[in-house]
């Protein structure tokens, strides 16, 4: 007896599935990811290490053409005429004392309002809070004629003080250290309040040090910018033994030393060591301070 098979009707509406794609392999992935962080890496640190090779560069080196990446006979000669021609020691301590004051200025005022509108209660204190917030949206090239206007008044000009006084403390620190301190247990305040602590001890035995990253990660960005500080600087001082750093350079470029490429490599070497050498030492915490320093209300 012969069995029948009856076949099975297919329906129409119902078609193979769709394989997906099989996925790039992931050491494929890998390698493409590398070869992009070697190129972004050579993007950024390529100029950096012209400049650095550049400042060991003789004269006539670099005018050959086609102009070569190394130095064929490394030279200071470049270092010692910045030093002993142009009085660079006197810009240098110029720019350091500038970007020092500002610095721990910025760290004490900072901090001070950035605690009082995290943790005090007082009338206009969110008003306040706007307030220092809404400056942040004023250029500051606006500023420029009232702060020369005001340092004249005051009989400021060409001293450290027009340096100093406009950058003693700024919004993004003030928000910074207000974020930061946000995050404190009130319960550590409140315990110390108790205890009949003040107010100026509470802030500077218990909020100062549990806000060291932040502290850190202020003092990097307020160093960095007062030492590349160029269109204030510029505008305050007119006087040569004033310049800081990047207004000498910038003089020095567009005066007779223009055609100067050595001599002007190594200014620039010389204006951005101090800043490395300040990231370095310090990454640790401004990596940890812009990890930790969220948006509390």
């Amino acid at each position: 007896m012969t069995q029948v098979t009856t076949p099975v009707p297919v329906r129409p509406d119902i078609t193979d599935p769709v394989l997906p794609a099989p996925a790039a392999p992931r050491g494929r992935r890998s390698a493409l990811v590398n070869v992009l962080l070697v190129l972004g890496l050579l993007a950024l640190v390529g100029p950096f290490v012209w400049m650095l090779l550049g400042s060991l560069k003789s004269p006539q080196e670099f005018l050959r053409l086609p102009p070569t990446w190394l130095p064929e006979a490394p030279t200071l000669d470049n270092y010692a005429r910045l030093f002993n021609r142009l009085d660079f020691p006197t810009y240098f301590t110029n720019s350091l004392i500038v970007a020092l004051v500002v610095t721990v200025a910025n760290l004490l005022f900072c901090s001070m309002l950035g605690y009082a509108l995290a943790k005090l209660q007082f009338p206009g204190r969110k008003q306040l809070f706007l307030l220092v917030m809404a400056t942040l949206l004023v250029p500051g090239s606006v500023t420029l004629v009232p702060l020369f206007a005001l340092m004249s008044a005051l009989d400021l000009v060409n001293t450290y003080g027009a340096l100093i006084l406009p950058l003693a403390a700024g919004p993004f620190g003030v928000f910074l250290m207000r974020q930061s301190m946000m995050g404190l247990p009130e319960e550590l305040l409140e315990a110390g309040r108790v205890d009949g602590a003040s107010e100026w001890y509470l802030y500077s035995r218990i909020a100062l040090p549990l806000s060291t990253a932040a502290l850190a990660t202020l003092g990097i960005l307020t160093f960095l910018g007062t030492w590349n500080s160029f269109l204030w600087a510029l505008v305050a001082v007119t006087d040569e033994s004033m310049f800081t750093l990047p207004v000498a350079l910038a003089t020095f470029a567009r005066g007779q030393f223009q055609a100067d490429y050595g001599l002007l490599m190594a200014g620039s070497v010389v204006i951005v060591a101090p800043v490395l050498v300040v990231f370095i030492v310090l990454q640790r915490y401004f990596t940890q301070g812009i990890a930790t320093t969220g948006i509390k209300g």
